[in-house]
């Protein structure tokens, strides 16, 4: 009996073996391939067209001596505040009110607004806000109406403000993302403890703090990995409103590795920079999956 059940495992494995082959192959061939082939443009000094040379570790040790390539990596730093932490920090404020709400009229209209951008091209994404930030934009007539006219400025043209000028994008971004997963968790919270609380006289603080924030983890965890993920990838947003600029103030790792493999002929540098980066996102979401429970709620 022992053994027609082990034969039942290994027939039940091979056949999960073989529906996962074609994955496993498309992954090899698509990703994993790439990804040694950039390992390997790393160790080597070329311009994309001529021959190459070997220069071993001399890229990467470039990434921590260059200043520009420092800076990306902390203006990438700088990002994950606009897209993660503070989307995550909304959401939570607005998950508490609209939770309370959840019978008024006109809430679902309110969720699926604030879920539109994400179902939005990035590329009019980026173009609106360009509109937007423009020196005759709708941001600087707002202030000239609030009478705040000396405020006014090409945001994303001043060193000062072009990076959380892009920040903000992706804070407007992200927002909905994470209130639809915060929602998500909310709706699995049994009823019976949040009526029990209210009976109890917890107040709409006590409650969130309570029962429902305790009740997000798996979310919050999902919504970290995303959006950290997001900060740090960044290109196509940077790539349309600022190329990087002014000077070098919005650059990021991916802009980077796009701008010295394709603009600069610096392929090797580029890898070195597309590797560097791919494992620190390996790290950090490895790092946020720690705080997710076993099972999501």
């Amino acid at each position: 009996m022992a053994d027609q059940v082990r034969r039942g495992r290994r027939r039940v494995q091979w056949r999960a073996y073989l529906y996962l082959a074609p994955a496993f192959v498309l992954f090899a061939v698509f990703l994993g391939v790439p990804a040694l082939q950039t390992a390997q443009y790393s160790l080597y000094r070329w311009n994309g067209l001529g021959p190459s040379t070997w220069v071993g570790f001399d890229n990467y040790v470039n990434l921590v001596t260059d200043p520009v390539l420092l800076s990306s990596f902390g203006h990438a730093a700088v990002l994950v505040l606009f897209y993660s932490a503070l989307p995550i920090a909304l959401a939570l404020v607005l998950t508490a009110i609209v939770s309370r709400g959840a019978g008024l009229r006109g809430m679902s209209v309110f969720r699926t607004l604030l879920f539109l951008p994400q179902v939005v091209a990035s590329v009019v994404v980026a173009t609106t806000w360009v509109a937007i930030y423009s020196p005759d934009g709708l941001s600087n007539q707002l202030l000239r109406l609030a009478g705040l006219g000396s405020l006014t400025r090409a945001w994303l043209g001043d060193f000062d403000t072009a990076l959380p000028a892009v920040g903000l994008i992706g804070t407007w971004l992200g927002t909905g993302l994470c209130l639809v997963l915060f929602l998500s968790g909310v709706a699995n919270i049994a009823p019976e403890l949040l009526e029990a609380a209210r009976m109890d006289g917890a107040g709409a603080v006590r409650e969130f703090t309570s029962i429902v924030l305790p009740s997000l983890r798996g979310q919050i965890a999902v919504a970290l990995t995303l959006t950290v993920v997001a900060a740090l990838k960044t290109f196509d947003l940077v790539y349309i409103t600022t190329r990087g600029g002014p000077g070098t103030s919005t650059t990021l790792p991916a802009f980077e590795a796009y701008n010295r493999a394709f603009n600069t002929g610096q392929v090797g540098s580029a890898a070195s920079v597309a590797v560097v980066l791919t494992v620190v996102i390996l790290v950090v979401t490895t790092l946020i999956q720690r705080i997710q429970p076993d099972e999501v709620a």
